[in-house]
């Protein structure tokens, strides 16, 4: 079974395993293999989801919405975000203006069938409304009872800081940030993470896997395999692709030694290398089939000594991102 970690320095829990419903659900496969997706989730004791408007276009909160019913609700603690486009795209319908932000969390709960969500997340910086809008509109539906935490996904240590310390005036519990991180993708550690550490939050990461890329199904020098993310056309092929290179492939092949030490898929290690940082409260993991969910449960009370870290260190080496700056390059940039 899954464990529990506290969120930021508030005191909620969370699973250390989340469930999250990107490419998935209203996507990549139908209503019936998501909601089965949905139950083993909750069979292996997972009760953190993490969803946002934008994933098919709003389609993947009803779809959730719709597996959870007839849960407790209280025993979940359900996720979504705001900022992209949803809709017919009009003036109005992307960004963190309170216009925005107050529509969509009505239009978030209607979908999710629940009067509130635990932790409501700003998927982007927006360069283009103030900040205090921002803040104070989170703030408004934090005190009305609309969402318990709010947090961020993809923002930079300074305006993580900057929303931090208008959270703190307006007494609103600003405790989770939401990044890529992996094995593969540390772009957070040298800013973004010491900058969460000193303000209480956490990190719930996704793509924990580098979009599969981790799991060792992509073999160099040869075509990626029938049904896979990358030959996915409703946007998994496009944001796997930056990682299929042979170099890479290649180096995610050398650490199945490593793996086999530790009685793990390479998948699995993948999960136990990213839960061993004390910053990251859960990692999302998705899944097109139920057998994924009891696959990725076994990384979890996984420790990986400090010399088989360091030996993933060596063997990635090269294929490691770390620049700062590749965080958030898909938010505006001005006005």
């Amino acid at each position: 079974m899954v464990n529990y970690r506290f969120l930021g320095s508030s005191g909620l829990k969370i699973t250390e395993l989340a469930y999250g419903n990107w490419l998935t659900h209203a996507s990549q496969i139908e209503n019936e293999q998501a909601t089965a997706c949905v139950h083993a989730a909750l069979d292996v004791g997972i009760t953190s989801f993490d969803t946002a408007d934008v994933y098919a276009n709003t389609a993947a909160e009803t779809v959730l919405g719709e597996a959870l019913s007839g849960q407790r609700r209280e025993s979940l603690e359900i996720f979504t975000k705001v900022y992209w486009p949803t809709g017919p795209h009009g003036a109005n319908d992307s960004g963190l203006s309170r216009k925005h932000i107050m529509e969509s969390i009505n239009g978030s709960l209607r979908r999710l069938q629940t009067e509130y969500v635990d932790l409501y997340q700003a998927h982007r910086y927006d360069v283009a409304t103030p900040l205090e809008e921002t803040m104070t509109a989170f703030a408004d539906i934090v005190h009305q009872g609309k969402a318990h935490y709010i947090g961020v996904s993809e923002w930079t240590a300074p305006q993580i800081r900057a929303g931090a310390a208008l959270a703190r005036e307006l007494k609103i519990p600003f405790v989770s940030s939401q990044p890529q991180y992996s094995m593969v993708w540390r772009v957070i550690e040298a800013e973004v993470v010491p900058a969460c550490v000193d303000e209480g939050i956490s990190q719930i990461v996704w793509s924990p896997l580098a979009q599969g890329i981790l799991t060792g199904k992509y073999l160099p020098g040869q075509p990626p395999p029938a049904g896979s993310r990358a030959t996915d056309g409703h946007g998994g092929a496009s944001s796997i692709r930056s990682m299929l290179n042979d170099d890479v492939l290649t180096r995610v092949q050398n650490l199945r030694p490593i793996a086999d030490e530790l009685d793990l898929s390479l998948a699995q290690l993948a999960l136990a290398w990213v839960l061993q940082h004390d910053n990251v409260a859960a990692a999302i993991i998705g899944a097109s089939r139920p057998e994924q969910i009891h696959e990725n449960v076994t990384a979890t009370g996984v420790t990986i000594p400090v010399e088989l870290m360091a030996r993933i260190d060596d063997v990635l080496d090269t294929a490691i991102v770390r620049d700062p700056a590749l965080t958030a390059p898909g938010a505006p940039r001005a006005r």
